[in-house]
């Protein structure tokens, strides 16, 4: 985004503030205060004021900007204020003349909140809670979002409509698929009531979801209860949605800063998914090639991956799935012949329930670990308990919050 005068250019799109009545900034997701600070900036004076929502610790104080912070991963009763703050907001101030740049980023689903008719924000916290410790993908989680909300899967830009909006979009989802981030509120929503009863049959949820809940997608399925706006729909023929960053930048200038250190460096992928476990033993399969086979790439390496695994939870622990990640790596580090370190954290600065970002373990992390009994790591392990481990072993990253959130970094140093 840069502002000439009165021009302002988005992605080679040029936009005459003068053109219209007000300009307005309204949004959501962790990286919401910075990406606002960043508007301010640019705006101006021709800016006339906003509203965003970003989770607790993640605020800054912004001059025309108010922001609002909530709860994430679970939704609160600020989640639900800032919800009603934001409709009133778009109800009352916003003319069909204005322009209106909407900035969303991952954790925008849980810090803006809106129940569909008849559900609750206690249906919502159980079903979000249900999923997460199912290990739903982020696709499948924000697809049963959309469908118990009032706002999300272009809901907000019915409401918007027919204003002219531009979405600002920091990515946090595999692919970049903007009707998943954030639940995609001024987006085409391709999902339906149906698709959700599917996930939640799938996952065998269906008996543990609130009665609320299914009468809603029943109802929906049914259809009793408007779907959301698909593509052509009157409210999107405004709207623009602009992806600004995501986790192939990240990994790339994380490339760019271990070349600069003398590794050898390469991208594996910035679409990594799936079962982390699985995740964290293919890695050490690629640093077994590179230190018995010197491939894909020569020592001194740094093999880079992003994405999001997904973690089933079966234990009572605490952790999150960076530090599961580096959790699994622990024992393969162990037998391999060259000095190795593994980092794995989330962008945003937060893994799971927990302070840390993430975890780091080396060659060395077993043997150090049999200090706090021979079957310790099992333990862990068996019970999710990724933080307990690498707090007793001062492993653990702890970045505080970064303000921004494009997934996760995975890297694998080999000597």
């Amino acid at each position: 985004m840069k502002r000439s005068g009165c021009i302002l250019n988005i992605a080679n799109r040029k936009l005459y503030l003068t053109s219209f009545r007000k300009v307005w900034v309204l949004g959501a997701g962790k990286a919401a205060a910075s990406m606002g600070q960043a508007v301010e900036t640019t705006l101006g004076k021709y800016l006339a004021g906003g509203l965003v929502m970003t989770k607790y610790g993640h605020g800054l104080a912004l001059k025309k900007i108010q922001v609002i912070e909530a709860g994430h991963p679970l939704p609160d009763e600020n989640s639900l204020i800032s919800g009603k703050r934001l409709l009133s907001f778009a109800k009352e101030q916003i003319q069909p003349d204005d322009l209106v740049l909407c900035l969303f980023s991952g954790g925008a689903s849980s810090l803006l909140v809106c129940p569909g008719e008849g559900i609750t924000l206690a249906d919502k916290m159980a079903c979000t809670q249900m999923l997460l410790n199912a290990g739903a993908g982020i696709h499948d989680l924000n697809t049963l979002r959309k469908h118990l909300s009032g706002i999300k899967g272009g809901g907000l830009a019915r409401i918007l409509a027919p204003a002219r909006l531009v979405s600002l979009i920091l990515s946090d989802v595999v692919g970049d698929d903007v009707a998943t981030i954030a639940s995609g509120p001024t987006t085409p929503d391709p999902t339906t009531f149906a698709d959700c009863i599917e996930i939640l049959h799938k996952l065998r949820l269906w008996d543990q979801t609130p009665p609320a809940v299914r009468q809603r997608l029943e109802l929906g399925s049914a259809g009793k209860i408007a779907d959301t706006p698909k593509e052509g729909d009157p409210a999107f023929r405004n709207a623009w949605n602009c992806v600004v960053g995501g986790n192939a930048q990240a990994c790339a200038a994380a490339v760019s800063a271990a070349r600069k250190q003398g590794y050898r460096a390469l991208v594996l992928t910035s679409r990594l998914e799936g079962d982390n476990e699985s995740a964290a033993r293919f890695h050490m399969s690629v640093a077994g090639e590179v230190v018995y086979q010197r491939r894909p790439v020569r020592r001194p390496s740094c093999i880079i991956s992003g994405g999001e695994t997904t973690v089933r939870i079966t234990g009572t622990g605490k952790g999150g799935r960076n530090q599961e990640f580096v959790m699994h790596c622990v024992r393969p580090l162990a037998g391999l012949p060259a000095p190795c370190v593994v980092a794995s954290l989330g962008t945003d600065g937060t893994d799971g329930p927990t302070q840390a970002a993430g975890a780091i373990a080396d060659n060395t992390t077993l043997s150090r670990s049999i200090k706090f009994g021979a079957r310790f790591l099992n333990e862990c392990i068996d019970n999710n308990d990724s933080y307990r481990f690498f707090s007793r072993l001062e492993d653990l990253i702890i970045t505080g919050p970064t303000r921004t959130n494009v997934m996760d970094l995975h890297i694998v140093l080999i000597g």
